[in-house]
Parts: C-alpha cells; structure tokens; sequence
C-alpha cells in the first residue's frame, strides 16, 4: 500500500466521477483539504470513513489500498472485512506509537534535568547545567504537545 499511488487513484475515480474535492468532501463529512491530503499522499483516509469512500468512487476497499482498479478475473487474497480490521489495527497503532513517544520524551526530559544538577560548581559546569536543563524542558514540553495531540486524536 503506497500513500501516493492511493492518493493519485482517489484523485482520479473522483475525477471521473465529475466531482471537486469540496462536492466529495460535503458526500463524506470531511473537509475538502483533508481530501487534498488524501490526493497527494500526505495522509489515508480513517478507516471509518474507507467504506463510504469506497462507495462514493465505486470502487472496492482492496482497489482503495492497492491504487487502482483490479481485473474482474483477478483473485482477492482477503475480503473487504478483513481488510478493514487491517487498516483499523494500523491506525491504532500508529496512535499508540505517537502518545509512546511523547510520554517516552517527558520521561526523557525529566532524566535529562536531574543529570543537569549533577554539573554544579564551576563556569564551564554551570553552563553546561544551564544547557541540559533548558533541553531539558523543551523536550518535556514537546513531550506534552505530542501526547496531548495524540490523545485529542482519540
């Protein structure tokens, strides 16, 4: 499954079906830029919404992830479902990795200030005390950014 070549193919069932991005996106309850996103492979559509999608373009949720059309004599190695379960556990996961990694940062950050009290007592320590501990707090703060945009996702 290739972002671009799902986007392109996206971009062109939807041309042929005479529609804009902003008539596809009123059908489907998103906005026409995350319908752009889609087109140009910066992102794939939720698994919530592939089915409509799929039906809107007429086209089958395997034809959506391989990025185009498949022969009619063509041998479909998964159903719809269980392409469907597929998308939804990725997704998840790709949530869960996130909210990891911004809790995996503060933890970090947290480590980083206590090594910075460890360089105390001269110029050349202090400065480098100075420095981790500003590292320090940025990385928990962008820790907090990304676990919160992560669990505002859910």
């Amino acid at each position: 499954m290739n972002q671009l070549t799902t986007g392109k193919f996206i971009s062109k069932k939807r041309k042929e079906k005479n529609l804009t991005q902003e008539q596809l996106a009123e059908k489907l309850g998103v906005s026409n830029k995350t319908i752009s996103k889609w087109e140009t492979g910066k992102c794939m559509p939720d698994y919530g919404i592939v089915k409509s999608l799929c039906e809107e373009l007429e086209i089958t949720i395997a034809e959506l992830m391989d990025g185009e059309e498949s022969e009619e004599k063509s041998v479909q190695a998964y159903d719809d479902e269980q392409i469907m379960d597929l998308l939804r556990r990725t997704q998840e996961l790709e949530k869960q990795k996130n909210l990891l990694y911004g809790i995996l940062l503060i933890v970090m950050g947290i480590a980083l200030q206590g090594l910075s009290y460890t360089f105390k007592g001269s110029n050349v320590r202090d400065f480098f005390s100075g420095l981790l501990l500003g590292v320090s707090i940025a990385e928990m703060l962008v820790g907090v950014y990304v676990l919160g945009r992560s669990i505002a996702e859910r």
